[in-house]
């Protein structure tokens, strides 16, 4: 992740946002465009060059089930050749140096769960054209797994950070809290179980983008891409919302090393079951 690229990204927001605070908000009725996040366990899973991708011999994987998601970014792509932060920018999250080096303010997070409302972004605001690319950088994910303990079934939480590097000050896993009031790079996680609350950080974090070639994005961020089955169309004479369903892939995304081959999650001490992923599997925007 280069923070020059992210400064870019940032001062043009805040343009954007300058920009809109010149412009008349009073009518609350006026056209938006509503972004939907989703999670699906049954859409195809991809791995980081956008194809189909199986797991890997050796390790195992289940569907996690979601609590909450929260987003970095969110631009929208003319064309597979538009390079990252050359679209329009619709969101930029919150964030802040007080951890010592730029990170995403996880304070200010939006969290919400799998087909709630994430953003509604005024009609006015978005750039007249066509679009059919869209890029989704997630920075936090909130979910539970099962995992074995003894042999015995049990359902766990994880706090899985993804995004670039997020400044935390404390986190609230499901019941339990846990402080940390520093920046953690991508694949920090915290994990709370019948023995308490566990951190740590490592696991890859797959990043599907099926313009790798064409537009790349930054090693150790989370921009997932994804391509609109039909093009987004902004016109400027739009009268009605627009409903854009962000549809993301959790079909195994959490996958570990399963040293016993059981498919089961172990967790015994002395297991060498680490987890080795907990990336998203890929993005299909829908319009509804």
């Amino acid at each position: 992740m280069k923070n020059s690229f992210w400064s870019i990204i940032a001062i043009s927001t805040l343009l954007l946002i300058a920009s809109c605070k010149k412009k008349d908000s009073s009518n609350a009725n006026e056209p938006k465009l509503i972004i939907k996040i989703v999670t699906d366990s049954t859409q195809v899973r991809l791995g980081n060059l956008g194809n189909p991708s199986s797991i890997a011999s050796g390790n195992a994987g289940q569907h996690p089930l979601f609590n909450g998601i929260a987003a970095h970014y969110l631009e929208l792509a003319p064309s597979g050749n538009t390079a990252l932060g050359a679209g329009a920018i619709l969101y930029h999250a919150a964030e802040t140096a007080i951890g010592g080096s730029n990170a995403i303010d996880f304070s200010k997070a939006i969290i919400k769960n799998s087909g709630e409302t994430y953003l509604e972004i005024p009609l006015k605001d978005i750039p007249v054209g066509t679009y059919d690319w869209v890029r989704l950088s997630v920075s936090y994910q909130n979910y539970d797994i099962k995992f074995y303990y003894g042999g015995m079934p049990y359902t766990g939480t994880i706090a899985s950070f993804v995004g670039f590097k997020s400044y935390i000050s404390s986190l609230k896993v499901k019941n339990q809290t846990v402080n940390v009031n520093a920046n953690k790079s991508q694949g920090f996680w915290a994990f709370e179980s019948i023995a308490g609350i566990q951190t740590g950080q490592g696991a890859a974090t797959t990043v599907p983008n099926p313009l790798f070639a064409t537009s790349p994005i930054p090693a150790g961020s989370c921009v997932v891409t994804g391509q609109f089955a039909n093009s987004f169309v902004i016109t400027g004479n739009e009268t009605s919302n627009i409903t854009v369903k962000l549809s993301l892939s959790t079909n195994k995304s959490f996958e570990w090393n399963d040293a016993n081959g059981n498919g089961k999650f172990d967790v015994d001490a002395g297991s060498v079951e680490n987890v080795v992923d907990m990336g998203l599997r890929g993005l299909i925007p829908v319009i509804e």
